[in-house]
């Protein structure tokens, strides 16, 4: 006979596989038809859930979106955390940084897609969930300490604002994931190859580098020390 702290276990258990079910069905459909498009039903039907069983644990179509939001945004923060910037010299973070936002965008074009929707929304499922405005306050504040770093060792120009900043490095690296069909098609280029993503992000990272920067010629001095270091011959002891 289990015990009362294994059958709690197993329901704990059970009841988050449903949640993952439930989410899971909720982001592919909310990400191609969008809020106002997307139906409970075709969740249910894709999850293979009953209906009345996602309205037990979202209460709401509202309460189900606000939701996947937030996993979402929570996905990508934590990737983020995983390409820390923090240590690095101030150029270097900041490419890592641009980096890291173009990956993202990358790696999950549903978000892309979720963003379109709730900006037609008005943020409104933001707003109500309480938690997603919070989730990029490390974010901003690691920009907030690079910035101050490469100020102080008087690298990069004083005044710029951090919120910003980021706002155009993700719209350098989004814009172009956002747009990839349509870009495609014009220019006969496939744009979401892994070289051709690189030399974008390269781009936007020289782009904003040479924003911040006081003297444009501290990059290619900085490239040269780190090119002297790579070559120069280990002395023996």
């Amino acid at each position: 006979m289990q015990s009362k702290a294994s059958l709690v276990k197993k329901a704990r258990d059970s009841s988050q596989i449903t949640r993952s079910k439930i989410l899971s069905a909720a982001t592919t459909e909310f990400a191609e038809k969008g809020y106002d498009g997307a139906r409970v039903d075709d969740i249910a039907l894709l999850s293979g859930l009953q209906k009345n069983v996602i309205y037990y644990y979202f209460k709401s179509k509202e309460g189900l979106f606000t939701e996947v939001l937030i996993q979402t945004y929570s996905a990508i923060m934590a990737s983020r955390e995983e390409s820390s910037i923090e240590g690095l010299a101030p150029i270097d973070a900041m490419k890592k940084l641009v980096f890291a936002t173009g990956l993202n965008w990358g790696r999950h074009p549903e978000f892309l897609r979720l963003l379109q929707s709730e900006n037609i929304c008005k943020g409104r499922h933001i707003k109500a969930s309480g938690v997603i405005a919070q989730l990029y306050n490390p974010l901003i504040k690691a920009i907030t300490t690079v910035l101050q770093i490469g100020v102080e060792q008087g690298i990069f120009r004083s005044g710029v604002d951090p919120i910003e900043l980021y706002i155009s490095i993700t719209s350098l690296s989004a814009h172009y994931v956002s747009h990839q069909h349509t870009f495609d098609a014009i220019f006969s280029k496939r744009l979401m190859t892994p070289k051709r993503l690189k030399n974008r992000l390269e781009h936007c990272a020289d782009m904003v580098v040479r924003y911040l920067l006081v003297d444009k010629g501290l990059e290619v001095q900085a490239k040269k020390k780190s090119a002297l270091k790579v070559h120069q011959p280990k002395t023996s002891k």
